[in-house]
């Protein structure tokens, strides 16, 4: 029978648990009830297990953050001599480490995290997931080499446990962060040993695909960074059949999915957020493919979903990521559509969801910064846009980024005369030393070698570099590429008298562009259209031609007033600190429906 004491602090627990599951919860009095049960002194393991409630409550249900960690730091200090008392003590390190991170204070996460690994090492569940939590504070460190080091044990814990499900969990996790890190000759035999481990699979099938998922979003993901668009077609059809399948009604739950072994009770991604994520990797083929009607069609299905997703309680970051990552595609989308006023509209939506998560800013703020340069040049704002594309270049330390930014900076070079200035950027955009494994991107910097012959008037030089660029653009679907490469290519013969080779360029590059359909290009092959015409004495071709660029060139003013008139127009001249006019996401789902070169 319990003590009078006992009593006391039982009675209190009970009460507080009554408070807390009551509809609708009454977490005041839920708190005041756990808070009373120090009163009683009671035992050290009750004392440290109310510390972890009340520190969870508090982070759940108040914005109390500073006490909320004063009792978990408690918790963790009480419980760690205490033995058999697993859940309570790695409970009450996982979540104290979780909010240093978001404090930033990774310096007094980690301790916590390998202390806690350390005492573990016997609880199979608890010990892997307090590695993928070391881990992923070394990973948002950018201290890859450890986390990497961390999953590589994890993946020999595991296995060792016959956890082998997680064993997979851990390798893909591995994957994953040496792609983030660029280490590519070391992505490619993991994901070898990750593929014929799932191939081999014969434990619970529905786990089986759900590693497969993991697995074939890493290998998208391996040949868009390189630029594959074409290579990555047969493994990108494969991860939409597999989403497909468990998003099916019949397909079980995450809660069921985990449950079969204590040491594999672990998901990378709830089912749910995976479908955002391989709606948002669809779109980013469409988009680096040149098919822009497809990748506005996979955006919107994404965002729509993302906002399905959304709860009173909150929504978890990886979704305002997804979700930032889906605005950068559909401004790229708009403004090689030349549509500036919605691409201008979706930068605003963009700067809000920045304003709201501060974190999202400090890893997102120089793809803002380069999609303002591309805005800038679309309306030929030479030198906001060069300003914006220099902030990026000074904030980024992505390699594909610099390359890209570099590229579209030589283009405002050459736009403006510039060649002294575009001399001083030229190796880091010379294709044959590019410091970049992207095919796609050596392929845009063989263009961009060709409009400066072009510019200089050595065509010669020109015709060679765009024939490269087109060769590269053709070998893997580069649609984009493709047309502006053809386009300039007519130009150039149509320079050099030549209207027939001409007339061989400019034409598939007209239905080319009017497949993407890409405005800018457009405009431009009817323009040399216009005066091939005129040269052959075909009258009715030329008229037909001359109005399909007047149509292209209102059109594109049109917009190009609307957009200046605008009050986000002055984005253009945001560099750091506040921006300098209100910005706000759309209450409603976003409209469906030069600029930039590449």
């Amino acid at each position: 029978m319990a003590s009078s004491q006992d009593a006391w602090y039982l009675s209190l627990l009970g009460m507080a648990e009554y408070f807390r599951t009551s509809n609708p919860p009454n977490i005041k009095c839920c708190i005041q009830c756990l808070q009373a049960v120090f009163n009683f002194k009671p035992p050290l393991r009750v004392e440290a297990r109310t510390h972890l409630q009340l520190g969870n409550i508090l982070l759940i249900h108040t914005k109390n953050v500073d006490l909320a960690r004063n009792h978990l730091e408690q918790a963790w200090f009480l419980s760690q001599t205490i033995s058999n008392f697993d859940d309570v003590k790695f409970e009450a390190a996982s979540l104290l480490s979780n909010l240093y991170g978001e404090q930033n204070q990774y310096n007094l996460a980690k301790p916590i995290l390998r202390k806690a690994v350390e005492l573990s090492n016997a609880n199979v569940y608890w010990h892997c997931r307090l590695i993928f939590q070391l881990a992923s504070v070394h990973a948002m460190e950018k201290d890859y080499q450890s986390a990497c080091s961390l999953l590589g044990f994890g993946v020999d814990y595991a296995e060792y446990s016959s956890a082998n499900y997680t064993r997979v969990l851990f390798l893909l996790s591995k994957g994953m962060l040496l792609l983030i890190a660029k280490r590519y000759q070391e992505v490619h035999p993991l994901l070898q040993q990750a593929s014929l481990l799932v191939e081999q699979w014969t434990g619970n099938q529905h786990q089986k695909e759900y590693l497969k998922v993991f697995f074939l979003v890493l290998q998208v993901c391996h040949y868009l960074m390189a630029g594959q668009i074409k290579s990555v077609k047969p493994s990108l059809k494969q991860l939409q059949q597999s989403i497909q399948t468990i998003t099916q009604p019949s397909w079980p739950s995450d809660e069921e999915l985990v449950t079969e072994n204590i040491g594999d009770m672990f998901m990378w991604m709830p089912k749910e957020h995976l479908y955002v994520l391989v709606y948002l990797i669809t779109a980013m083929h469409s988009m680096q493919g040149g098919y822009l009607d497809k990748a506005q069609k996979y955006t919107d299905k994404a965002l729509m979903q993302i906002e399905k997703l959304k709860n009173a309680d909150q929504k978890p970051f990886i979704l305002h990521t997804f979700h930032m990552l889906l605005l950068e595609q559909i401004i790229m989308c708009r403004l090689v559509m030349g549509k500036k006023t919605l691409a201008l509209q979706e930068i605003s939506h963009a700067c809000a969801l920045c304003q709201q998560h501060p974190k999202l800013l400090a890893t997102h703020k120089a793809p803002l910064n380069t999609l303002l340069g591309l805005y800038a040049m679309s309306m030929n704002c030479m030198e906001a846009a060069e300003v914006q594309f220099t902030t990026a270049l000074r904030t980024s330390q992505e390699r594909e980024l610099w390359t890209f930014v570099h590229l579209n900076l030589g283009i405002v070079y050459l736009r403006t005369k510039r060649e002294t200035e575009f001399q001083t950027i030229l190796e880091r955009i010379n294709p044959e030393t590019l410091p970049s494994a992207s095919h796609s991107l050596r392929a845009a910097a063989y263009y961009v070698q060709g409009l400066q012959s072009f510019f200089q008037q050595r065509y010669n030089d020109a015709k060679r570099y765009l024939r490269e660029s087109l060769k590269m653009a053709n070998a893997e679907d580069l649609n984009r590429l493709t047309s502006c490469s053809l386009v300039l290519l007519g130009h150039i013969f149509l320079s050099l008298g030549n209207s027939r080779e001409s007339m061989n360029m400019v034409t598939p590059a007209m239905q080319l562009a009017s497949k993407i359909p890409d405005v800018h290009v457009q405009l431009w092959a009817t323009a040399i259209l216009r005066d091939l015409y005129r040269l052959c004495s075909e009258t009715g071709r030329e008229t037909e031609s001359m109005q399909m660029h007047c149509n292209f060139s209102q059109m594109l003013l049109k917009d190009h007033f609307a957009a200046s008139q605008l009050p986000e127009h002055s984005l253009i001249n945001w560099s750091e600190g506040d921006f300098p006019v209100p910005v706000g996401l759309p209450t409603g789902p976003m409209p469906s429906s030069s600029s930039v070169v590449l």
